[in-house]
C-alpha cells in the first residue's frame, strides 16, 4: 500500500513540476511584468532605496509588530536556504551551465510575481489581538471568494514546510556536518532543534530581531568568499558566462561524470531550481510581511523585487559561477558536495569547503526559524490561535526526525505539496492583477507628488 501511495505521489510530482506548471509560474510572472509595466526594471532603484536602503530603520513598533526591514530580512532568511547552495549545484549537475540562464530568466519575471504577492498580502491582512495575520489564504478567500481553495493552500503550506523546512533542511545540514567534521547527525540535529526552539518560542518579534542580525552576516560571508573566487579566477569568468549563454539553448553531450542534458532538462532544471530557491509564486513571503508596521501595501511589496534579486541574481549566481569556473560540474558530484568541491578547488584551499559548510548551516538555520511561522499562520487560519503552541513543539520534534534521514519518499512528497501550494496562489494573483496594478499606480502617484 505504501508503494502504491509512493507511485501516486511520483506521478503527481511529475505533473506538478512538469512543463505546464513551470509555464504557469513563469507565465504569471510575464503577465504581471507586462501589467505592472516592467516594475522590476523601471522602479528598481526606487525599490532598492525603499528596502535594502531602509532595512535597519525601526519606526514605531506595536507589541506584535516588526519593522518593514525586519520583515524583509526575515523573508530573505527564509528563502536564502540550502537551495542557494545545494539546489543550484543540482541544477548544474543535471542540466549543465545553461540551467543558470533559465534560473535568471525565471528570477527576472519572479520579481513582479513576488511584488504582487506581498502587496496583496498587505492589502488583505487582518488585525487581531496578537497582531496582524495574513497571507494568500486571506486574499484567496476575500479577494476571489474561494474559501475552500484558501483552506487547501493552508494545508499544503503546513505539509510542505514541515517536510522541506524541518526535515529536508535539517537532513542536508547534519549530513554536511558529518562529512566535514565527523559529528554524529543525531547530536547535530538535537543541537539545531534547541537553537531553533530558543527563537521560535519568542514569536514573530524574536524571529525579526534574530534575522535582522543573522541575514546580513550570513549573506556577507558567502558573497565576500564568492567575490574572492571570482577575482582570483578573473580570466575564467568570460568563459564561464560563455558556457552559461551558449548551453542555455544547446543540448549538452556527456563529458566526464556529467551524463549530458536535453534542452528540456536544461530549461526545467534552471526554472524549477530558481523558483524553488526564491519562492516567487509560492505565496510564502506575504506571510512574514503582514506583520510589518508599514501601512502602504505597494511600498512593502517592493521587498519582493529586492528579495528575488538578492537571493537569485546575487547569491545563486555566485554559487553558479564558482561551480562553472571550477569545472567540477563534469565530475558527477551533486548538491552541497559539488559546491564545497568547487570552492575548495577555486580557492586552492580547504577553507573554501569550510566556508560553504558554515554558510549551509547558517542558511539552513535561518530557514528553520522563519518558515515555522508560515505553518503557524496557516494553522491559525484553519484551526485558530490554539494550534500555535502545538505547531512550535511539533516543529522542534520534526527537526530531530530530520537528523535520522532515510526519508526519500518524504522529500518527493514535500516537492509535490510545494507545487500544489503555488497553484491556488497563482490563480489568485491572476484574478487580482488589476487590483495589484491599482495599488501600485496609487502608490507611485503619491511618491511622485512628494
Amino acid at each position: 500500500q505504501m508503494q502504491m501511495f509512493s507511485d501516486l505521489n511520483n506521478l503527481l510530482n511529475e505533473i506538478v513540476w512538469g512543463p505546464y506548471m513551470l509555464a504557469l509560474l513563469v507565465g504569471t510572472g510575464v503577465f504581471l511584468t507586462l501589467k505592472l509595466k516592467f516594475i522590476q526594471v523601471k522602479d528598481f532603484r526606487h525599490a532598492m532605496k525603499r528596502t535594502i536602503g531602509r532595512a535597519f530603520e525601526k519606526g514605531d513598533l506595536g507589541e506584535h509588530e516588526i519593522s518593514s526591514g525586519q520583515a524583509g530580512l526575515s523573508s530573505i532568511a527564509a528563502v536564502v536556504g540550502t537551495g542557494n547552495i545545494a539546489g543550484v549545484a543540482t541544477a548544474i549537475a543535471i542540466g549543465g551551465p545553461g540551467a543558470v540562464f533559465w534560473m535568471w530568466f525565471a528570477a527576472f519575471f519572479g520579481m513582479a510575481t513576488k511584488f504582487a504577492e506581498i502587496t496583496l498580502g498587505m492589502k488583505y491582512r487582518e488585525r487581531k489581538e496578537a497582531g496582524y495575520i495574513g497571507g494568500p489564504m486571506y486574499y484567496i478567500e476575500k479577494g476571489i471568494g474561494q474559501k475552500w481553495l484558501a483552506v487547501f493552500f493552508a494545508i499544503m503550506v503546513i505539509i510542505a514546510y514541515f517536510v522541506i523546512g524541518a526535515i529536508v533542511d535539517t537532513n542536508t545540514m547534519v549530513l554536511s556536518i558529518e562529512e566535514q567534521w565527523g559529528i554524529n547527525p543525531v547530536i547535530s540535529g538535537i543541537f539545531i532543534s534547541l537553537a531553533t526552539a530558543i527563537v521560535i518560542f519568542g514569536g514573530i518579534k524574536k524571529i525579526g530581531e534574530v534575522c535582522e542580525k543573522l541575514t546580513p552576516i550570513m549573506g556577507a560571508v558567502y558573497i565576500i568568499t564568492g567575490i574572492t573566487v571570482i577575482i582570483l579566477n578573473l580570466g575564467k569568468v568570460p568563459e564561464a558566462f560563455g558556457l552559461i549563454f551558449s548551453n542555455a539553448f544547446t543540448p549538452i553531450s556527456a563529458t566526464g561524470g556529467f551524463a549530458g542534458a536535453t534542452l528540456r532538462q536544461i530549461i526545467t532544471m534552471g526554472i524549477a531550481r530558481g523558483l524553488f530557491s526564491n519562492e516567487a509564486g509560492m505565496g510564502s513571503s506575504p506571510m512574514l510581511h503582514v506583520s510589518s508596521n508599514n501601512d502602504e501595501p505597494a511600498d512593502e511589496g517592493l521587498w519582493g523585487i529586492a528579495e528575488v534579486f538578492f537571493d537569485t541574481i546575487i547569491i545563486c549566481t555566485i554559487t553558479a559561477l564558482t561551480i562553472v569556473i571550477s569545472g567540477e560540474w563534469t565530475t558527477g558530484v551533486s548538491g552541497v558536495a559539488l559546491t564545497m568541491r568547487a570552492f575548495t578547488s577555486t580557492l586552492n584551499s580547504n577553507i573554501g569547503s569550510h566556508i560553504v559548510l558554515v554558510s549551509a548551516i547558517l542558511f539552513g538555520y535561518s530557514c528553520l526559524i522563519t518558515v515555522n511561522y508560515y505553518c503557524e499562520l496557516a494553522g491559525r487560519y484553519i484551526f485558530g490561535d490554539k494550534c500555535v503552541m502545538p505547531i512550535r513543539v511539533l516543529w522542534v520534534i520534526f527537526i530531530v526526525i530530520g537528523a535520522f534521514g532515510g526519508l526519500e519518499f518524504v522529500w518527493t512528497l514535500a516537492d509535490t505539496c510545494n507545487g500544489l501550494m503555488a497553484i491556488p496562489n497563482l490563480i489568485a494573483l491572476l484574478f487580482l492583477s488589476t487590483e495589484v496594478k491599482r495599488l501600485k499606480d496609487d502608490y507611485f502617484s503619491d511618491v511622485e507628488k512628494i
